[in-house]
Protein backbone atom coordinates (compact mmCIF):
# COMPACT_ATOMS: atom_id res chain seq x y z
CA UNK A 1 0.00 0.00 0.00
CA UNK A 2 1.21 3.40 -0.53
CA UNK A 3 0.92 5.54 2.40
CA UNK A 4 3.14 8.86 0.85
CA UNK A 5 -0.57 10.55 0.99
CA UNK A 6 -1.12 9.56 4.58
CA UNK A 7 2.51 10.87 5.32
CA UNK A 8 1.82 13.94 3.87
CA UNK A 9 -1.14 14.78 5.38
CA UNK A 10 0.25 13.35 8.72
CA UNK A 11 3.70 16.03 8.20
CA UNK A 12 0.96 18.85 7.25
CA UNK A 13 -0.73 18.40 10.18
CA UNK A 14 2.45 18.35 12.35
CA UNK A 15 4.12 21.44 10.98
CA UNK A 16 0.79 23.34 11.26
CA UNK A 17 0.49 21.96 15.09
CA UNK A 18 3.66 22.94 16.19
CA UNK A 19 3.42 26.67 14.73
CA UNK A 20 0.69 26.81 16.37
CA UNK A 21 2.40 26.12 19.32
CA UNK A 22 4.95 28.33 18.81
CA UNK A 23 2.84 31.48 19.42
CA UNK A 24 2.19 30.54 23.31
CA UNK A 25 5.14 28.74 23.78
CA UNK A 26 7.37 32.33 22.06
CA UNK A 27 4.92 34.55 24.15
CA UNK A 28 5.69 32.62 27.56
CA UNK A 29 9.95 32.41 26.61
CA UNK A 30 9.26 36.47 25.61
CA UNK A 31 7.15 37.38 28.83
CA UNK A 32 10.41 35.83 30.30
CA UNK A 33 13.55 37.82 29.92
CA UNK A 34 13.67 36.73 25.66
CA UNK A 35 13.00 39.99 23.83
CA UNK A 36 11.74 39.62 20.34
CA UNK A 37 15.29 40.54 18.13
CA UNK A 38 17.24 37.86 20.57
CA UNK A 39 14.40 35.26 19.96
CA UNK A 40 14.69 35.60 16.09
CA UNK A 41 18.29 35.72 16.40
CA UNK A 42 18.15 32.21 17.91
CA UNK A 43 15.58 31.16 15.36
CA UNK A 44 17.38 31.59 12.74
CA UNK A 45 21.39 30.71 13.94
CA UNK A 46 19.51 27.48 15.59
CA UNK A 47 18.01 26.70 12.20
CA UNK A 48 20.94 27.92 10.00
CA UNK A 49 22.78 25.35 12.33
CA UNK A 50 20.86 22.17 12.24
CA UNK A 51 20.31 22.40 8.35
CA UNK A 52 23.76 22.78 7.52
CA UNK A 53 24.60 19.32 9.91
CA UNK A 54 21.34 17.70 8.67
CA UNK A 55 22.77 18.39 4.87
CA UNK A 56 25.73 16.47 5.81
CA UNK A 57 23.48 13.13 5.11
CA UNK A 58 21.60 14.33 1.98
CA UNK A 59 22.06 14.70 -1.33
CA UNK A 60 24.61 16.87 -2.50
CA UNK A 61 23.87 19.64 -4.47
CA UNK A 62 26.63 22.30 -6.06
CA UNK A 63 24.46 25.74 -5.95
CA UNK A 64 26.31 28.55 -8.46
CA UNK A 65 26.94 31.64 -7.11
CA UNK A 66 24.08 33.46 -8.83
CA UNK A 67 21.73 31.36 -6.95
CA UNK A 68 23.70 32.25 -3.61
CA UNK A 69 23.04 35.60 -4.17
CA UNK A 70 19.30 34.88 -5.40
CA UNK A 71 19.00 32.94 -1.88
CA UNK A 72 20.01 35.85 0.04
CA UNK A 73 16.84 37.82 -1.54
CA UNK A 74 14.68 34.71 -0.65
CA UNK A 75 15.98 34.81 3.09
CA UNK A 76 15.32 38.74 3.03
CA UNK A 77 11.60 38.06 2.37
CA UNK A 78 10.56 34.41 3.37
CA UNK A 79 13.13 34.66 7.26
CA UNK A 80 14.64 37.72 8.23
CA UNK A 81 11.37 40.27 7.25
CA UNK A 82 9.04 37.31 7.81
CA UNK A 83 10.42 36.14 10.82
CA UNK A 84 11.30 39.23 12.44
CA UNK A 85 8.06 41.11 11.76
CA UNK A 86 6.15 38.30 12.82
CA UNK A 87 8.15 37.34 16.25
CA UNK A 88 8.65 41.26 17.27
CA UNK A 89 4.91 41.07 16.46
CA UNK A 90 4.35 38.46 18.92
CA UNK A 91 6.24 39.82 21.80
CA UNK A 92 3.59 42.74 21.85
CA UNK A 93 0.29 41.05 20.58
CA UNK A 94 -1.49 38.31 21.79
CA UNK A 95 -0.59 34.73 20.87
CA UNK A 96 -4.20 34.33 19.80
CA UNK A 97 -4.17 37.22 16.98
CA UNK A 98 -0.62 36.41 15.93
CA UNK A 99 -1.97 33.16 15.12
CA UNK A 100 -5.25 34.40 13.54
CA UNK A 101 -3.06 36.69 11.16
CA UNK A 102 -1.42 33.48 9.88
CA UNK A 103 -4.49 32.51 8.16
CA UNK A 104 -4.42 35.79 5.96
CA UNK A 105 -1.12 34.63 3.85
CA UNK A 106 -2.79 32.92 1.00
CA UNK A 107 -5.38 36.10 0.41
CA UNK A 108 -2.04 37.98 -0.04
CA UNK A 109 -0.29 34.88 -2.28
CA UNK A 110 -3.62 34.91 -4.59
CA UNK A 111 -3.37 38.96 -4.86
CA UNK A 112 0.62 38.66 -5.48
CA UNK A 113 -0.01 35.59 -7.34
CA UNK A 114 -2.49 37.67 -10.19
CA UNK A 115 0.21 40.66 -10.24
CA UNK A 116 3.40 38.42 -10.42
CA UNK A 117 2.44 34.91 -12.53
CA UNK A 118 -1.13 36.52 -14.37
CA UNK A 119 -2.83 33.99 -12.04
CA UNK A 120 -6.41 34.64 -12.90
CA UNK A 121 -8.54 37.00 -10.40
CA UNK A 122 -12.16 35.06 -9.97
CA UNK A 123 -15.54 35.89 -7.88
CA UNK A 124 -14.46 33.55 -5.42
CA UNK A 125 -10.88 35.09 -4.88
CA UNK A 126 -12.22 38.54 -5.09
CA UNK A 127 -15.17 37.74 -2.48
CA UNK A 128 -12.31 35.52 -0.22
CA UNK A 129 -9.87 38.55 -0.02
CA UNK A 130 -13.27 40.93 0.91
CA UNK A 131 -14.43 38.60 3.56
CA UNK A 132 -10.76 37.81 4.75
CA UNK A 133 -10.05 41.43 4.81
CA UNK A 134 -13.19 42.34 7.32
CA UNK A 135 -12.25 39.61 9.80
CA UNK A 136 -8.73 41.27 9.46
CA UNK A 137 -10.22 44.85 10.67
CA UNK A 138 -12.40 43.19 13.07
CA UNK A 139 -9.40 42.00 14.61
CA UNK A 140 -7.18 45.15 14.47
CA UNK A 141 -10.04 47.87 15.86
CA UNK A 142 -10.67 45.01 18.72
CA UNK A 143 -6.70 45.36 19.59
CA UNK A 144 -7.03 49.06 19.34
CA UNK A 145 -9.85 48.89 22.28
CA UNK A 146 -9.12 46.50 24.28
CA UNK A 147 -6.18 47.94 26.51
CA UNK A 148 -5.68 44.46 27.27
CA UNK A 149 -2.02 42.80 25.89
CA UNK A 150 -3.95 39.17 26.46
CA UNK A 151 -7.21 40.39 23.67
CA UNK A 152 -4.10 42.28 21.64
CA UNK A 153 -1.82 45.01 19.90
CA UNK A 154 -2.56 47.21 17.01
CA UNK A 155 1.11 46.75 16.63
CA UNK A 156 1.63 43.75 17.04
CA UNK A 157 -1.19 42.73 14.60
CA UNK A 158 -0.32 45.08 11.69
CA UNK A 159 3.83 43.23 12.27
CA UNK A 160 2.08 40.02 12.00
CA UNK A 161 0.12 40.96 9.12
CA UNK A 162 3.47 42.52 7.32
CA UNK A 163 5.10 39.08 8.08
CA UNK A 164 2.33 36.87 5.89
CA UNK A 165 2.56 39.23 2.81
CA UNK A 166 6.52 39.30 3.10
CA UNK A 167 6.20 35.80 2.96
CA UNK A 168 3.67 35.67 0.21
CA UNK A 169 6.05 38.08 -1.67
CA UNK A 170 8.74 35.55 -0.76
CA UNK A 171 6.72 32.23 -2.31
CA UNK A 172 5.19 34.46 -5.78
CA UNK A 173 8.98 35.94 -6.21
CA UNK A 174 11.40 32.55 -5.62
CA UNK A 175 9.42 29.52 -6.60
CA UNK A 176 11.38 28.47 -8.77
CA UNK A 177 14.52 28.63 -7.15
CA UNK A 178 12.83 26.86 -4.40
CA UNK A 179 11.74 23.95 -6.27
CA UNK A 180 15.16 23.68 -7.95
CA UNK A 181 17.00 21.97 -5.09
CA UNK A 182 16.44 19.96 -2.35
CA UNK A 183 14.36 21.20 1.44
CA UNK A 184 18.17 21.10 3.02
CA UNK A 185 20.00 23.35 0.47
CA UNK A 186 17.20 25.80 0.13
CA UNK A 187 16.61 26.00 3.91
CA UNK A 188 20.95 26.00 4.59
CA UNK A 189 21.67 28.72 2.53
CA UNK A 190 18.60 30.85 3.10
CA UNK A 191 18.91 30.76 7.28
CA UNK A 192 23.01 31.18 6.70
CA UNK A 193 21.82 34.55 4.73
CA UNK A 194 18.98 35.31 7.30
CA UNK A 195 21.59 35.28 9.77
CA UNK A 196 24.84 36.94 8.15
CA UNK A 197 21.49 39.77 7.53
CA UNK A 198 20.23 40.09 10.78
CA UNK A 199 22.80 39.64 13.01
CA UNK A 200 24.11 42.97 12.44
CA UNK A 201 21.24 44.30 14.01
CA UNK A 202 20.18 42.13 16.87
CA UNK A 203 23.32 41.72 18.52
CA UNK A 204 23.41 44.25 20.60
CA UNK A 205 20.07 42.67 21.93
CA UNK A 206 21.57 38.60 22.72
CA UNK A 207 24.45 41.23 24.29
CA UNK A 208 21.81 43.14 26.90
CA UNK A 209 20.08 39.88 27.51
CA UNK A 210 19.81 38.86 31.42
CA UNK A 211 21.32 35.56 30.37
CA UNK A 212 22.20 34.87 34.16
CA UNK A 213 18.69 35.00 35.16
CA UNK A 214 17.16 33.43 32.44
CA UNK A 215 15.54 29.77 33.66
CA UNK A 216 15.73 27.09 32.52
CA UNK A 217 12.01 26.88 31.49
CA UNK A 218 12.21 29.70 29.18
CA UNK A 219 15.70 27.94 27.41
CA UNK A 220 13.38 24.73 27.24
CA UNK A 221 10.31 27.31 24.97
CA UNK A 222 13.40 28.53 23.24
CA UNK A 223 14.91 25.64 22.07
CA UNK A 224 11.01 24.21 21.48
CA UNK A 225 10.68 27.41 18.90
CA UNK A 226 14.25 27.00 17.46
CA UNK A 227 14.26 23.14 17.05
CA UNK A 228 10.57 21.93 16.58
CA UNK A 229 8.73 25.53 15.33
CA UNK A 230 11.37 26.47 12.88
CA UNK A 231 14.09 23.14 11.57
CA UNK A 232 11.37 20.57 12.03
CA UNK A 233 8.15 21.99 11.04
CA UNK A 234 10.11 23.50 7.69
CA UNK A 235 11.25 20.10 6.89
CA UNK A 236 7.93 18.53 7.44
CA UNK A 237 6.10 20.99 5.21
CA UNK A 238 8.28 20.47 2.56
CA UNK A 239 7.51 17.05 2.62
CA UNK A 240 3.70 17.26 2.65
CA UNK A 241 4.31 19.80 -0.39
CA UNK A 242 5.72 17.62 -2.41
CA UNK A 243 2.79 15.01 -2.72
CA UNK A 244 -0.20 17.40 -1.69
CA UNK A 245 -2.01 19.96 -3.93
CA UNK A 246 -1.75 23.61 -2.66
CA UNK A 247 -5.16 24.36 -2.11
CA UNK A 248 -5.09 21.26 0.04
CA UNK A 249 -1.41 22.40 2.03
CA UNK A 250 -3.85 25.83 2.18
CA UNK A 251 -6.66 24.76 4.31
CA UNK A 252 -4.21 23.13 7.54
CA UNK A 253 -3.49 26.69 7.64
CA UNK A 254 -6.58 26.33 10.12
CA UNK A 255 -4.96 23.97 12.20
CA UNK A 256 -2.59 27.00 13.91
CA UNK A 257 -4.85 29.06 15.59
CA UNK A 258 -6.56 26.66 17.06
CA UNK A 259 -4.09 25.21 18.72
CA UNK A 260 -2.53 28.22 19.75
CA UNK A 261 -6.10 29.31 21.12
CA UNK A 262 -6.77 26.19 22.67
CA UNK A 263 -3.14 26.49 24.70
CA UNK A 264 -3.60 30.15 25.19
CA UNK A 265 -6.54 30.25 26.42
CA UNK A 266 -5.75 27.53 28.94
CA UNK A 267 -2.42 29.11 29.95
CA UNK A 268 -3.72 31.84 30.62
CA UNK A 269 -1.65 34.19 27.94
CA UNK A 270 -4.80 35.07 25.91
CA UNK A 271 -8.10 35.53 26.29
CA UNK A 272 -10.80 34.95 23.81
CA UNK A 273 -13.35 37.34 23.01
CA UNK A 274 -16.99 37.05 20.87
CA UNK A 275 -14.54 39.82 18.24
CA UNK A 276 -12.01 37.63 17.66
CA UNK A 277 -14.82 34.39 17.31
CA UNK A 278 -16.57 36.54 14.58
CA UNK A 279 -13.00 37.72 13.00
CA UNK A 280 -12.05 34.06 12.85
CA UNK A 281 -15.13 33.39 10.84
CA UNK A 282 -14.39 35.44 8.98
CA UNK A 283 -11.50 34.75 8.07
CA UNK A 284 -11.10 31.42 7.87
CA UNK A 285 -14.15 32.08 5.30
CA UNK A 286 -12.22 34.27 3.28
CA UNK A 287 -9.14 31.80 2.79
CA UNK A 288 -11.59 28.96 1.89
CA UNK A 289 -13.07 30.68 -0.67
CA UNK A 290 -9.57 31.88 -2.39
CA UNK A 291 -8.02 28.48 -1.81
CA UNK A 292 -11.25 26.47 -3.42
CA UNK A 293 -11.25 29.42 -6.59
CA UNK A 294 -9.39 27.95 -10.10
CA UNK A 295 -5.69 28.37 -10.58
CA UNK A 296 -4.32 29.18 -13.96
CA UNK A 297 -3.13 25.55 -14.59
CA UNK A 298 -6.90 24.23 -13.81
CA UNK A 299 -8.59 27.00 -16.10
CA UNK A 300 -6.37 26.39 -19.11
CA UNK A 301 -6.97 22.27 -17.86
CA UNK A 302 -10.28 22.98 -18.51
CA UNK A 303 -10.10 24.37 -22.15
CA UNK A 304 -8.17 21.89 -23.30
CA UNK A 305 -10.79 19.43 -22.51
Amino acid sequence: MNNKPLQAHLSMFAAEAMWGLMSPVGKDAMNHGIDGLSMVSFRMMGAALLFWVASQFAKREHVPMRDVLLFGGAALLGVVFNQCLFTIGLSVTSPINASIVTTSMPIFAMVLSFLILSEPITWKKTSGVAIGCTGAIILILTSMTAGNAKVGDIRGDLMCIGAQLSFALYLSLFNKLIRKYNPFTVNKWMFTWATLLALPVSSGHLVELPWASLSSTTWMEVGFVVFFGTFVSYLLSIVSQRVLRPTVVSVYNYVQPIVSVTVSVLTGLGVFTWQQAIAVILVFSGVWLVVKSKSKRDEQAAETH
